[in-house]
């Protein structure tokens, strides 16, 4: 059985991760959406909701599991004796850090695969960050993230909790 990992802080999921999703829950058997805590970042949404939200997302994958996990990837992969991890690109800017990423990943576990997907053209400008941003000063972001992410913004942004 083929099984692959795809990492992200998914804060919060965009069409552009969903892209990446659907086309790797094509390839493998099971794919592990793996929703990571880093402590250097601050986050729009909790660890809770960003799971819950990704979760809501994906839900109708029927080969897609959301988990969450703190600590190094490498671990993660051993720890779930899964050996392909899945990198998402944009745009040649993305490559310079998921290289250096992924030669990093492989020094720490030299059996981890890194397997990059570039996303479909139409979504190849949309991050998080963005969808973030513009949904602060009330612009719609409805064309670049599910409704349930939609509303979960709206609502998070409308109770001040930002």
């Amino acid at each position: 059985m083929s099984k692959a990992i795809y990492p992200g802080s998914f804060d919060p999921i965009t069409f552009g991760h969903l892209n990446i999703i659907k086309r790797a829950a094509k390839i493998f058997d099971e794919l592990y959406v793996v929703v990571l805590h880093n402590v250097n970042k601050k986050y729009f949404f909790n660890r809770d909701e960003r799971i819950n939200i990704t979760k809501e997302s994906l839900k109708n994958f029927k080969n897609v599991y959301v988990e969450s996990y703190e600590g190094l990837l490498v671990d993660y992969a051993k720890k779930k004796d899964i050996n392909v991890i899945i990198r998402g690109l944009r745009a040649v800017s993305d490559f310079e850090y998921e290289l250096q990423l992924a030669n990093a990943n492989r020094s720490l576990n030299e059996n981890v695969e890194i397997l990059f997907l570039m996303t479909d053209t139409e979504f190849s400008f949309i991050s998080s960050t963005i969808v973030k941003e513009v949904a602060k000063f009330g612009g719609n972001i409805s064309q670049w993230v599910p409704k349930n992410v939609e509303k979960a913004i709206i609502k998070k942004i409308s109770n001040n909790n930002v």
